[in-house]
């Protein structure tokens, strides 16, 4: 949907020919797509990379070391979150299976037939597998195949979409885990740029990019996917205790491990030590309360078990490269974004 206002525009650009239809029109316009590839309409769209890094990190977390990625062929948007995806995995040492249909395919052959290549490409993959989808829609799509090839959602393949689109992931069977890519944000800052142009300002020559918002996890991502009932029962175990001060040498013991050996199988299976666990535990805690209160920085150090305010400020510089100050900043922006007329 298009929306004018005065002599400007706001528009979802397909193609080129639509970006030169409006270029022709001689007005401020900005696309919130951005598929025409080498437009001169200036775009404001969500941050494909940075959706592609929320979920190799999801996933990566949750003990995966297969992953796929389910797409839509041709669409610059898929194509975006499948190389940045494969980009992320790639810098862990992780290699990635693709899967894509293209609009036109999916038009051209019946569901039942696009449904059974999905599933027998669902059948080759390693398992487990966490796999990213490139959107919510398709997300229904991946998890009915996955019905007819017999794999079990979350157990043997877990699930992420785009969207988070209510409706559709709360449908799916199981619910679809999924990632806000904060549109509601693009379109406020695209008017805020438009706003802008309308009034002289140059457009800007790159595009401009919208953080996504956090990850809504459901049943189709809810696993771990690790081998080792030890080393599973231990991260268990700290994500339920880390805000209340459990250490390294607490959870040794309440699983019947030596700290060196728990140190040793949490390296060789997760590639980090128990206190890195411990200590994103934490963080992840602390990242939820500064996005959902007005706690005070203190109080949420305490939460969540830092042993002080400025701990826990060196720790989001050193993992998030920002205060906890600027993520609650960024995060009520994009969840609550100001009047983008204001100057």
């Amino acid at each position: 949907m298009n929306e004018w206002r005065g002599d400007g525009i706001i528009v979802r650009v397909p193609d080129r020919e639509t970006a030169r239809i409006i270029a022709e029109m001689g007005i401020p316009a900005v696309d919130v797509l951005g598929e025409a590839e080498g437009s001169s309409t200036p775009v404001v769209r969500v941050d494909d990379h940075g959706i592609a890094r929320l979920a190799a990190d999801h996933l990566l977390e949750r003990g995966f070391r297969h992953f796929g990625f389910f797409g839509l062929a041709g669409r610059s948007w898929s194509d975006r979150r499948r190389a940045a995806f494969q980009e992320c995995l790639a810098r862990c040492g992780h290699g990635l299976a693709v899967y894509e249909q293209s609009s036109e395919y999916r038009l051209r052959v019946s569901w039942e037939f696009r449904e059974s290549r999905i599933a027998d490409w669902i059948r080759r993959l390693p398992k487990p597998a966490g796999v990213l989808v490139c959107s919510d829609q398709v997300g229904l799509d991946f998890l009915e195949a996955c019905r007819q090839a017999g794999v079990a959602v979350p157990d043997e393949v877990a699930v992420l979409g785009v969207d988070n689109d209510e409706a559709f992931c709360e449908i799916g069977n199981p619910s679809l885990s999924s990632i806000w890519p904060s549109h509601t944000q693009v379109g406020y800052q695209a008017a805020a740029l438009l706003d802008r142009m309308m009034q002289g300002e140059p457009p800007p020559d790159e595009p401009t990019l919208i953080a996504p918002g956090a990850i809504k996890t459901r049943q189709s991502s809810d696993v771990l996917a690790i081998d080792d009932p030890s080393i599973a029962r231990a991260i268990h175990l700290i994500r339920a205790n880390a805000c209340s001060g459990i250490g390294v040498d607490e959870v040794a013991g309440k699983i019947g491990l030596s700290r060196s050996v728990l140190q040793r199988r949490f390296r060789q299976i997760l590639g980090k030590t128990v206190h890195d666990e411990i200590l994103g535990a934490k963080l992840k805690r602390a990242c939820q309360l500064l996005s959902e209160t007005d706690f005070q920085l203190v109080e949420i150090a305490e939460q969540c078990g830092f042993k002080h305010q400025e701990y826990m400020g060196v720790v989001f510089r050193e993992r998030l490269k920002q205060t906890p100050a600027e993520y609650r900043r960024n995060a009520k922006q994009r969840a609550r974004p100001a009047d983008p007329f204001t100057a």
